[in-house]
């Protein structure tokens, strides 16, 4: 289920069985301009991601909207503002929370997160719309879909 008001009607009907949330991390900075293209493909390749994920494991997942960071902020800033959209979330009833990212900089941080949180490599650039591309994400959401599996059982 995303976030629209449809799947959120829905999830309201059967809670009981969305036990799920991802939260895709995505930086955002406009003081660089030789991050500018970097950020924004990733940040679209994450989506797609995060959405695949979600369209794969429907009626387990809530897929939340996507996290927007300032890199130039202190990661300690950003954890307490994420563990307080957590603590939102974990008033409803569900079990396992992840955050999906390609910023490896949250790895230093994980711990301080209410969260698990998954790293992915990150692609720097690319064409979202060729082949090479599509089978990378559908690997990784396979991969990663399979991960998500194992916190079930």
């Amino acid at each position: 289920m995303q976030w629209l008001k449809q799947d959120l009607q829905q999830y309201i009907q059967a809670k009981e069985y969305v036990d799920t949330v991802i939260v895709p991390l995505i930086p955002f900075q406009l003081s660089q301009d030789t991050n500018l293209a970097k950020n924004a493909f990733q940040g679209e390749v994450l989506s797609i991601f995060a959405k695949e994920i979600e369209k794969g494991l429907t009626g387990r997942i809530l897929l939340a909207p996507n996290y927007y960071y300032l890199n130039s902020e202190s990661k300690e800033k950003e954890i307490s503002r994420l563990n307080a959209w957590t603590e939102n979330i974990f008033t409803q009833p569900f079990k396992h929370l992840f955050f999906v990212t390609f910023d490896a900089s949250w790895k230093k941080n994980e711990q301080a997160l209410d969260g698990t949180l998954l790293w992915l490599p990150g692609i720097q650039s690319g064409d979202i719309q060729s082949k090479e591309m599509h089978s990378f994400i559908h690997d990784q959401v396979n991969q990663i879909s399979e991960l998500i599996k194992s916190y079930w059982a």
